[in-house]
Order: C-alpha cells, then sequence, then structure tokens
C-alpha cells in the first residue's frame, strides 16, 4: 500500500501550517528567556504578520476557478475556501493588533496568546475547507479549545472567568450534538464525506428518520456556534467577558467559517431543494425569531459590548435568510452569494466596531456604557466619525458596505419565494436602527463628559482607519467586490 501524501495536498494547506509554525515562534523564545515576556511585545507581533504574509502568498498557489479534493477528499478547495482564508487571516492580524496593546491581554502571557490565537485560526480554516464531517468536528475543537483558553487569558478577575466556564460547558454539550448527530449520518451512509453523501442524500432522506435525526443533530451543532435563537443565550454574556480582542476575533472569525461549514451542509440536496420541507420551514423561523430577539434585546442594553453581542445574534439571522435561500431550487447562487458577501461585509463592519470599544478602554476591567460616549465627537472626533461610520453600516445604511449585504440577502430571498422572510429581515432592521443610532446621537449631541480614546493605541487606531475606509470603499464601489465573490462561488460544492 502506498501511503505517501502528494506534494500538492501540503501546498494547498499551507497557510495552515504556516500559522501552526509561527505560533511555536512566542513559546519558543519564551522559554529559551527563561519563562520571561519579552521586553517588547512590538517583535512578537511581528510574527503574526509575518506569518499571515506568508499565508498569502500561499494562497496565491492554491486554485481559484475549480474544485479540487485533497487529504484522500478530506480538505476541499474551491473559490469558497481561497476567499475565506483571506478573511480569517485578516481577522487573525486585526486581533494580533489589538491584543498586542490592550490591557487585558498585552501582560506576562502575551506568547501564549498568540501561541492560542493562530492555533484557532488554523482550526477556522481547516474548518472552512472541510469536505470530511470527523474533520470538521475536529476543526471546531481546536478552534473552540484555543477560544475557551483566550478568553480565560484576561487579567480581568471575575467576568472573563465566568464567561470561559459557561463558554466551555456550553461549547461542549453542542459539539457532542453535533457529533452524536455525525455518528447517526455514518450508520446511514457508511461514509462522513460531504461528496458522497451528496449523491445518496435524496435516497437517504425518504428511506429513515435516522439520517434526518442525524442531520438536524449536526445543524444544531451549528446553530451554536453562530448563536442561532434558541442556542443564542451563551453570546452576551462570553461576548461581554472576554477581552475585546478576543471578542473581536470569535465575534467574526467563528461566524464566518461556521457559515460556509453550514452552507456545505445545507447544499447536500437532503431536501430535494424543496422550499416546504419541514426542516426549511423550522429553519425560516428560527431566522425570524433569531433577527427579531437579537435587534429587541439589543435595545435594551447599556453595555456597549453587549449591544454588539446582540447585534451580532441579530446579524446571524440575517445571515440564516440568505442562506434558507441557497437550499432551494432556483437561482439558490444569489443564496450563496449573499452569505459570502455578508459575512466578510459583517467581519469588517464588526471588526471596526470593536476596534473602537478596545480604544476606549483603559484598563482591563473597564466596561464601556453606552452613556459614557456622550460628547466624544468633541473629545476625540475621527474616532466619533469612524464608529459612527461602522455603526450606520452595522444598521444598513447606505452608501456603506452593510447595506449592500442587506440588500442581496433579502434580494436573494425574494428571487426564491421566502417573500416574508425578506419583510421580516426589514422590520428587524428598522428596530435594528434605533440602537444603532442612539450611540451616534450620543457621541454628537450630549455634551456631558464621558470616555476618551487612549493616545497609546496608535496601532489599533490605524487599524481602525483602515476598517472604516474598506466599509465605505466597498459600498461605493461593491461592484468590483460583488464579481470576486460571485466567481469565489462559482466553483462551490
Amino acid at each position: 500500500m502506498n501511503f505517501s501524501i502528494p506534494l500538492v495536498d501540503f501546498v494547498c494547506i499551507s497557510p495552515a501550517i504556516i500559522l501552526f509554525l509561527a505560533s511555536l515562534i512566542p513559546l519558543t523564545v519564551k522559554v529559551l528567556r527563561g519563562n520571561k515576556e519579552q521586553n517588547s511585545f512590538a517583535s512578537l507581533s511581528w510574527v503574526v504578520l509575518g506569518a499571515v504574509a506568508a499565508a498569502f502568498a500561499a494562497i496565491s498557489f492554491l486554485p481559484k476557478h475549480s474544485t479540487t479534493y485533497h487529504f484522500s477528499n478530506a480538505l476541499v478547495f474551491d473559490g469558497v475556501s481561497i476567499f475565506v482564508t483571506v478573511v480569517v487571516c485578516l481577522i487573525t492580524v486585526v486581533a494580533a493588533v489589538m491584543a498586542r496593546e490592550n490591557n487585558a491581554t498585552n501582560g506576562r502571557q502575551y506568547s501564549e496568546f498568540l501561541f492560542l490565537l493562530m492555533n484557532s485560526a488554523v482550526g477556522m480554516l481547516l474548518m472552512a475547507w472541510s469536505n470530511d464531517l470527523i474533520v470538521t468536528f475536529i476543526a471546531i475543537e481546536i478552534m473552540s479549545l484555543c477560544l475557551y483558553l483566550l478568553v480565560a487569558l484576561s487579567h480581568e478577575e471575575k467576568l472573563s472567568k465566568e464567561a470561559a466556564f459557561k463558554y466551555f460547558i456550553l461549547g461542549g454539550f453542542a459539539s457532542a450534538v453535533f457529533l452524536y448527530g455525525v455518528a447517526f449520518i455514518y450508520g446511514m451512509s457508511g461514509t462522513t464525506y460531504l461528496n458522497m453523501i451528496a449523491v445518496r442524500a435524496a435516497e437517504l432522506s425518504t428511506g429513515g428518520y435516522l439520517f434526518k435525526l442525524g442531520l438536524i443533530m449536526a445543524i444544531v451543532g451549528l446553530c451554536f456556534k453562530i448563536a442561532i435563537v434558541p442556542f443564542h443565550a451563551w453570546a452576551p454574556d462570553v461576548y461581554e467577558g472576554s477581552p475585546t480582542p478576543v471578542t473581536a476575533f470569535m465575534a467574526t472569525g467563528v461566524k464566518v467559517v461556521t457559515f460556509v461549514a453550514f452552507l456545505r451542509v445545507m447544499k447536500l440536496d437532503f431536501l430535494g431543494h424543496d422550499p416546504n420541507a419541514p426542516l426549511v420551514v423550522i429553519l425560516q423561523w428560527l431566522a425570524v425569531f433569531t433577527m427579531i430577539a437579537g435587534n429587541i434585546a439589543a435595545i435594551m442594553q447599556q453595555s456597549l459590548k453587549r449591544m454588539l453581542a446582540y447585534s451580532s445574534i441579530a446579524h446571524s439571522g440575517y445571515v440564516l435568510v440568505g442562506l434558507i435561500a441557497a437550499t432551494v431550487a432556483g437561482e439558490a447562487w444569489r443564496g450563496d452569494l449573499s452569505v459570502i458577501f455578508y459575512v466578510t461585509a459583517y467581519t469588517i463592519m464588526t471588526l471596526g466596531g470593536f476596534c473602537v470599544v478596545c480604544l476606549l478602554e483603559s484598563r482591563e476591567n473597564d466596561i464601556i456604557l453606552i452613556d459614557d460616549i456622550k460628547g466624544l465627537a468633541k473629545r476625540n472626533p475621527l474616532i466619533a466619525g469612524v464608529f459612527a461610520l461602522f455603526l450606520l453600516s452595522l444598521a444598513g445604511i447606505p452608501p456603506t458596505v452593510g447595506f449592500f449585504a442587506k440588500f442581496f440577502v433579502f434580494s436573494a430571498a425574494i428571487k426564491q419565494g421566502f417573500v416574508w422572510l425578506a419583510v421580516w429581515g426589514a422590520i428587524g432592521s428598522i428596530i435594528g436602527a434605533y440602537y444603532y443610532l442612539r450611540p451616534i446621537v450620543y457621541m454628537y449631541m450630549k455634551d456631558e463628559d464621558g470616555v476618551s480614546a487612549s493616545e497609546h493605541y496608535q496601532l489599533t487606531f490605524g487599524v481602525t482607519t483602515l476598517l472604516a475606509i474598506l466599509t465605505l470603499l466597498l459600498g461605493l464601489m461593491t461592484q468590483p467586490f460583488y464579481l470576486q465573490v460571485k466567481a469565489a462561488i462559482s466553483s462551490f460544492l
């Protein structure tokens, strides 16, 4: 038997290999220094930047307009895989820059932080590339175990430990449900490879309930990771209790790769592309509940991070609308495109929002309230301006990229016959406009004293400015971005 692995397989996973090898450098340096942290965190941050730059170079060798399978078909590389790889690398860089300057993460365990951050990114990449449900489970565990520790590493004494414990318990339960579902799927189909399950999915769906039960359990496990109602209860507490750089990394990276994995599962044709299939109907109601519950709960929040956490839940509902549109007959490609476009736009907007929160935190125990930003436009006009831009984009106000993200999701739903979902999405957006506009009103129309942006967070400020430019630029020049996403989904499974 020939157990040799083709060189092309290693070329395809080279971004993950580079990130993993780079993650060992901070720990190795710390050990060689007698367990003492580097005097300058800048040198360690350059490790992440260099690793991501090398990963970008490796991406150029990957197939962009075709679908190829590697490692005995366990991993699939197509346009979506490449696109998501770029997004995850950008998220990792932004999180590393934020963490270098944030007081909750830049202390004695910064080397360990970078190690866990890059390995969590490796798990994210494997999840986005996975064509095997077992590999998907392993990727979820790599990603999640690193996140549990990242949350707990904060210098903040109480909330972060509570958040880490809650995330660990509920995350372990969700992973068990997902794995149990995979066991049922394997028992009925004899395989865990998605492309092989797709061949028999329609037959298996009509032949027995165990296959359906397995799919439902796998979907429930994925719904937990993206905080779909009613599997969302962990998100506000964990997002608020985590260090802000970790919250930004978790709120964006996890959502992006989980929705891609979710989309690959839903493209198996086990529903027969039937818009009236019971599971499709259930997912529609989950999308409605998620959009409405997330937006209504966000209105009642006083903490800025907690408001953004509920906002993140609502955005999961919007993306789920696009995912539903991608599972039925007709112009399913519109659903594919809307999901990838939306999660990318959401990543840019949400990273920017959390960067601003990071700029306003002067101590690791700070909880920034919405009242604290009153009069911010007078104290820090540039910070107030970019934060207002991110909030307007999250609300879906033109000409920002957030407007076009919602436009593509709702238009895909209408084209696929889910008009009522688009209506509920519009209602959710109207509700959301209130709590997105409230901070803007406080910043520009209140004269009270409050927090100011730290002068020491220069790199974070630079990243925030670049994200603001990207938010506006992708809104004003949507067509090239749209065409890039459309090219990426052309080779989608």
